[in-house]
């Protein structure tokens, strides 16, 4: 099990580390629906995350990818290719940041989150953890890496779970600590929200640079050998 678990660490590290989603849930925490607006992310977060690694461990299992060498190799491919994509994604990233001092301005979807419906709200957090092109490439790596270790049913269930913790970890706290803490809270996440807002290209560039040459390494590693 071990093994298994070790496989997707990575992947929910890069997962984690989302600057835009983290602000958009402490934008919910500041507003009046935050006790059900936040868990309702929170939800729809997890939701995504263990549909698409899920789907990703399925598919690749029934290819007996574990067994099967050229199955072994698409899905390796498929690392190369996913992290060939995080590489240039980030490259662009970089390139555009702003210049030193200037502000981002965040996404005018933002603008209207704090009158979210809770609906609206577990959608947002299932579109931000499951289509988001970081997070999709690197939950099929996960579910992938699972079936590729051959892992009993189980074990692969309980590795998926920790991907999903681990991966929901920049979300779940700051929902836990505002619903617990309430206003002491606040001006703790504010700081970490302008933080985030202010760095969050240069992060993001930094993120898919990392995460893309992991991902890179990884599929080349069993090709090569």
């Amino acid at each position: 099990m071990g093994e298994t678990i070790s496989q997707v660490l990575p992947d929910a590290i890069g997962v984690a580390i989302s600057p835009v989603p983290i602000i958009a849930v402490i934008l919910m925490l500041f507003s009046a629906r935050a006790r059900v607006n936040g868990p309702a992310f929170l939800l729809g977060w997890w939701g995504g995350l263990a549909i698409v690694s899920g789907v990703f461990y399925v598919v690749a299992d029934q290819s007996d990818v574990a067994t099967s060498s050229a199955a072994s190799d698409t899905v390796s491919w498929g690392y190369v290719v996913g992290g060939a994509l995080l590489v240039f994604g980030g490259l662009r990233r970089w390139a555009r940041r702003p210049a030193a001092g200037v502000e981002e301005p965040l996404p005018k979807w933002m603008q209207g989150i704090d009158a979210l419906a809770p609906a609206m709200a577990l959608v947002l957090g299932l579109a931000l953890s499951g289509v988001n092109p970081k997070n999709f490439v690197l939950s099929a790596a996960a579910g992938s890496s699972v079936a590729q270790t051959g892992a009993s049913t189980a074990d692969a269930i309980v590795a998926l779970v920790v991907f999903v913790v681990l991966g929901s970890i920049t979300i779940w706290l700051p929902v836990g600590y505002a619903l617990i803490r309430k206003e002491q809270a606040r001006a703790r996440l504010d700081e970490m929200k302008s933080w985030l807002a202010a760095n969050n290209t240069a992060v993001m560039a930094v993120l898919l640079l990392v995460f893309g040459v992991v991902l890179i390494a990884k599929g080349l590693a069993p090709i090569t050998s």
